[in-house]
């Protein structure tokens, strides 16, 4: 899911994009100054020796005396950036810089971008390995799946840091929470609509599986292909894994089987979902039209037929956005000095986030703005309350 909106719509020029990031969007700061001679021998040689000589005889103090144990590395191998597809690690450079940047305005966490120039699973989980001692935590983004799915896996089980792919679980739990939101405004249970989820890919499936964990017993997803059912033999491990899971009624055929009479309609792909669809949902229905920069139904359009409706632009109300999750919840889990970002914590950040928006609660306004600042520590506060040691 895209970070911001497109452009075009918010009056922005090329040359105003450009001149913005010339030169990136990063530096480094200096924690203290080096203004004099002494200064520069305590930062550096020979003062800076000591602090080396005490890490090698006690490796715990990294964390006390370097900036590794609360240091975000944002990893991608530019396979499935933004909506622009495989475009390499050097292009992906500016998103992974642009992600960092939200790591810090948001939670005051600094981040690296780290763009590796393979896609390779095996590779990518060495390098990671190999590079742990520099940071505190890992945020893998903009992996295409089905290999992401592997890839965080490997990645979880091979450090001892939190990892979380935001691609998957911070939509997840920014969706968890819209839908929080919608389910109480239009004052209906969220164990019993049923849900269809248009896109099987990264998103799509974490969407799914945080949706069954809160309750929701009905929900169908599709592909490219159509619905995502036991018969089909066309499908990869996970897909074949989530179809065990979910469309309890069995449908098959395409969108506008899955779509007659649902209760929720989430689309995290590039389709198009024409307006009679819409139509064909039940009463009062929720449309989360998540693609950017094109939702796939227009919510003017979405809005004659849904009670509730929301996108991924910040040029429409209810705008479902990474960036309400994944700062506070690194930070929490950082916090918290936890090894493992569990499901319980997501689940905490969702609601965290539904409860920012409290009494002020309306069709147009089921979650926070991305830059309301409570979010954050409501988020941080939430996730280090879920941390648990016995998840490590």
């Amino acid at each position: 899911m895209a970070e911001t909106a497109n452009p075009s719509h918010l009056d922005i020029g090329d040359e105003d994009i450009f001149s913005a990031h010339r030169g990136g969007k990063l530096s480094v700061e200096l924690k203290t100054p080096l203004d004099s001679q002494r200064a520069l021998s305590i930062a550096y040689t020979p003062g800076v020796a000591q602090v080396s000589r005490a890490i090698a005889a006690d490796a715990t103090l990294a964390a006390r005396y370097t900036w590794a144990n609360r240091l975000v590395a944002v990893v991608s191998d530019g396979s499935a950036v933004l909506g622009l597809g495989d475009i390499g690690a050097a292009a992906s450079l500016p998103v992974m810089e642009g992600k960092c940047a939200l790591f810090k305005a948001f939670a005051g966490l600094d981040s690296i971008p780290i763009v590796l120039d393979t896609k390779d699973p095996d590779e990518i989980v060495e390098t990671l390995v190999r590079l742990r001692p520099t940071f505190g935590a890992v945020n893998l983004e903009d992996i295409s799946a089905p290999r992401c799915f592997d890839i965080e896996r490997r990645v979880v089980e091979a450090l001892d840091c939190p990892v979380m792919h935001d691609d998957q679980h911070g939509t997840a739990i920014v969706v968890l929470a819209a839908l929080h939101g919608a389910a109480r405004v239009l004052d209906r249970e969220m164990a019993g609509m049923r849900v269809v989820v248009s896109g099987a890919g990264a998103a799509g499936v974490a969407c799914a599986n945080i949706l069954l964990a809160s309750g929701i017993t009905d929900v169908t997803v599709l592909d490219s292909q159509g619905i995502v059912h036991t018969g089909r033999d066309d499908m990869s491990a996970p897909k074949a894994a989530l179809a065990s899971r979910t469309n309890p009624a069995g449908r098959t055929g395409g969108l506008a089987e899955a779509l007659s009479g649902a209760d929720v309609f989430l689309g995290v792909s590039a389709g198009v979902v024409p307006e009679q669809l819409i139509a064909s949902m039940a009463p009062k229905a929720i449309v989360f039209a998540l693609s950017n920069p094109d939702p796939e139904v227009h919510p003017d359009i979405a809005a004659k037929h849904a009670a509730v409706v929301a996108t991924g632009r910040s040029d429409f109300a209810n705008q479902i956005n990474n960036v309400l999750a994944f700062p506070g919840v690194f930070r929490g889990a950082l916090d918290a000095g936890a090894r493992r970002i569990t499901e319980r914590m997501k689940v905490a950040a969702a609601q965290a986030i539904f409860g920012v928006v409290g009494d002020d609660l309306a069709t147009d306004y089921i979650v926070p703005s991305p830059l309301d600042p409570r979010v954050e520590p409501a988020v941080a506060a939430a996730v280090a309350d879920a941390a648990d040691p016995a998840d490590d």
